[in-house]
């Protein structure tokens, strides 16, 4: 753990200490954070105080007195739950501003892990508890350099598949190869091999016509169709260079097969394409005027495009999330639908944007960029950006 800086990081927001506790190892955001092995099972209650200065304290229980020896600070210990409470007590001491794994109203389940017995504990002392997610996300979402290069580059590689994945379909309609769904999301697998990527044990989306209505649509042998001429293709692929500490990137782009799609399949991209757009202008006109930018927020910025041109109705699921290590990282996720992300957009944060149209029994559209908010506060997109539909020339 980085002590000094959890510390500076505390000061800077005016927060006066961070609780960590767990039982049974349940907090693995503390775990992480404190550089905790999550396969060593400790059977008792455990504290772990970080003010904002002065030295830690680990509150221990005396069966496993020495489990957390390797934690700055110092350590007290406790026998029974009375014991507990009074330790605990004198542990935070006078009333604090104390950030926990906690969010009011359960608005960001990603970091509401702390129980409400033990919020109500607390809160017994006299302290103010507020939400450690904007700390979490500092230490285990925002990118330095060399993250975000391996980012960049897994987006080379995975631009490049991308584009093989549309000229495959388009040869095998014109030369009447029969692919399917599934056979090109095998493709794009055997291509992350060969290019040294990893979905990390995930396949990318292929789905044609009405498949992708079903936002998380998966081809398979068995429900795959063929892929003709006059089928509309959405592809959404991620991976990540196939080495530790790598960091993903995550598209999806939307095509035609043939030179003449639908026009409400044309008019359903353009209204997605422009929610994409004003969600990164949003932040982009935040961020130059000086001020916090919220993941809540460009939601209801991207989604009001849709909403407004008459589609709010088929835009099923937030509008971005973060991007880490995984396709869906610990960060701010953009998104006031089905959470309020109140998270700030951080130098260092990396998303995705991707609003969609879904017709059920119809058609869909999705359009996924990722977005990034440098150390100079702008808001830049790490890839092409898909301005009209792909038309495979068959």
């Amino acid at each position: 753990m980085d002590l000094d800086r959890i510390q500076a990081v505390l000061r800077d927001r005016k927060i006066d200490g961070w609780l960590f506790c767990d039982f049974h190892n349940r907090d693995p955001i503390a775990l992480r954070i404190l550089g905790m092995d999550p396969e060593r099972f400790l059977s008792r209650r455990w504290y772990f105080y970080v003010p904002s200065r002065g030295e830690p304290v680990r509150l221990v229980s005396r069966v496993e007195e020495h489990r957390h020896d390797f934690l700055p600070g110092k350590k007290r210990t406790y026998l029974s739950w009375r014991d507990l409470h009074g330790e605990l007590r004198s542990v935070l001491g006078e009333k604090k501003t104390i950030a926990m794994q906690y969010s009011p109203m359960n608005n960001i389940p990603y970091v509401s892990i702390t129980d409400a017995g033990t919020i109500e504990l607390i809160r017994s002392f006299g302290h103010d508890i507020v939400s450690s997610a904007d700390l979490v996300q500092i230490f285990e979402a925002l990118l330095d350099d060399k993250a975000f290069e391996s980012h960049l580059e897994a987006g080379r590689r995975v631009d490049k598949v991308r584009m093989e994945a549309y000229e495959a379909i388009a040869r095998s309609v014109r030369d009447g190869q029969g692919l399917t769904e599934y056979d090109i999301q095998q493709l794009i697998l055997r291509r992350f091999a060969e290019s040294g990527l990893s979905s990390m044990g995930e396949g990318p989306i292929v789905g044609v016509n009405d498949h992708p209505a079903d936002p998380h649509f998966e081809p398979t042998k068995d429900n795959a169709r063929r892929i003709d001429r006059g089928n509309t293709v959405l592809i959404d692929l991620w991976a990540k260079l196939d080495q530790p500490g790598a960091i993903v990137y995550d598209i999806t782009w939307c095509g035609f097969v043939g030179n003449d799609p639908p026009p409400k399949y044309v008019e359903i991209f353009e209204v997605v394409r422009d929610a994409r757009k004003a969600a990164i202008a949003f932040i982009s006109g935040r961020l130059a005027q000086g001020g916090s930018c919220f993941g809540w927020e460009v939601d209801d910025a991207c989604r009001k495009v849709v909403v407004d041109r008459g589609y709010g109705e088929a835009f099923l699921h937030r509008t971005g999330h973060s991007i880490g290590e995984k396709t869906h990282g610990n960060g701010v996720n953009i998104d006031n639908l089905e959470t309020k992300d109140e998270r700030e957009l951080l130098p260092g944060s990396l998303f995705s944007i991707e609003p969609g149209i879904y017709l059920e029994g119809k058609m869909a559209v999705r359009s996924e960029i990722n977005g990034f908010v440098n150390h100079d506060r702008q808001v830049v997109v790490t890839g092409a950006e898909q301005e009209k539909l792909i038309l495979l020339d068959v």
